[in-house]
């Protein structure tokens, strides 16, 4: 019988639940290849950021991480959350010259810090996010003029307030068994960003795309997976191959990275 997983793990300080964060999002950046995503190597699919924009805003949201975790600690609501998450925002946009670079990861990555410091396990920081403030998500205000929602309206995907609210699924079920099954830590990040936009309904390509787009995308990851992904000899070269379709086609999966920043921000904590 396997013993249940643990909801409770040594309580981290608020400061290394932030630097964990913030470097899992420049772990996330130093991935490659992704399609149509930012990296070292290139802009992807973006022409309004590179590696050092990235970079700039994922060193400018460390202390918000910390203020986030501090404030789960502390039990703190979702309207303190979100106040943090605002001011966060305001600082990416500074940081940026305007550019959103990672407003998902500050709303999802940051629900994520709290519930770190709320002190729960890894395995549990989903459960603890939905169970404590998934109905005041639910209930909260819906930008207008977000992709997000303008996918919603339009194609009916739920993005990441659903994904949010149901204790992120796609990155326990998803991307996580995919990250650890790799011989490498690249290598598991690939397989992860592959397994994620294979699966997931990403509302930054249906607003790129449209369905069509998202489609193509889905179908592109899917059929590197099924030759063997990076398990497969030549992995690098078919990895990048997608990444120029994505680029040919100004698309760019950035629901699914956001994800991914999660998974290797809760693989982190988890330890080895």
């Amino acid at each position: 019988m396997n013993a249940p997983r643990p909801t409770h793990a040594p309580a981290l300080a608020p400061e290394a639940i932030g630097a964990a964060a913030s470097r899992a999002l420049l772990r996330e950046l130093a991935v490659w290849p992704k399609p149509g995503l930012v990296s070292h190597r290139d802009s992807g699919s973006h022409r309004d950021m590179d590696a050092a924009t990235l970079r700039a805003s994922a060193l400018t949201l460390r202390p918000f991480f910390t203020a986030l975790a501090a404030a789960g600690q502390g039990g703190a609501a979702m309207d303190r959350l979100r106040a943090i998450g605002l001011q966060a925002e305001a600082a990416m946009l500074r940081a940026t010259g305007g550019v959103n670079t990672h407003r998902g990861a500050i709303f999802g990555l940051g629900l994520l810090a709290a519930a770190a410091g709320s002190g729960a396990a890894p395995a549990a920081l989903g459960r603890v996010v939905a169970a404590r403030w998934g109905a005041a998500i639910g209930r909260g205000p819906v930008p207008l003029f977000s992709h997000g929602s303008q996918a919603l309206r339009r194609y009916g995907a739920g993005g990441a307030r659903a994904e949010a609210m149901a204790g992120f699924p796609s990155v326990y079920e998803i991307a996580l068994p995919a990250l650890r099954r790799a011989a490498s830590a690249q290598e598991g990040a690939v397989q992860a960003c592959f397994a994620l936009i294979a699966q997931v309904s990403d509302t930054n390509l249906l607003h790129r795309g449209g369905a069509d787009g998202a489609r193509f995308a889905a179908a592109q990851a899917a059929d590197f997976l099924a030759t063997g992904g990076v398990h497969a000899p030549g992995w690098q070269a078919r990895a990048a191959s997608v990444h120029d379709a994505f680029v040919a086609r100004h698309l760019s999966p950035g629901g699914c990275a956001d994800l991914l920043a999660m998974a290797l921000f809760i693989d982190a904590l988890a330890g080895p």
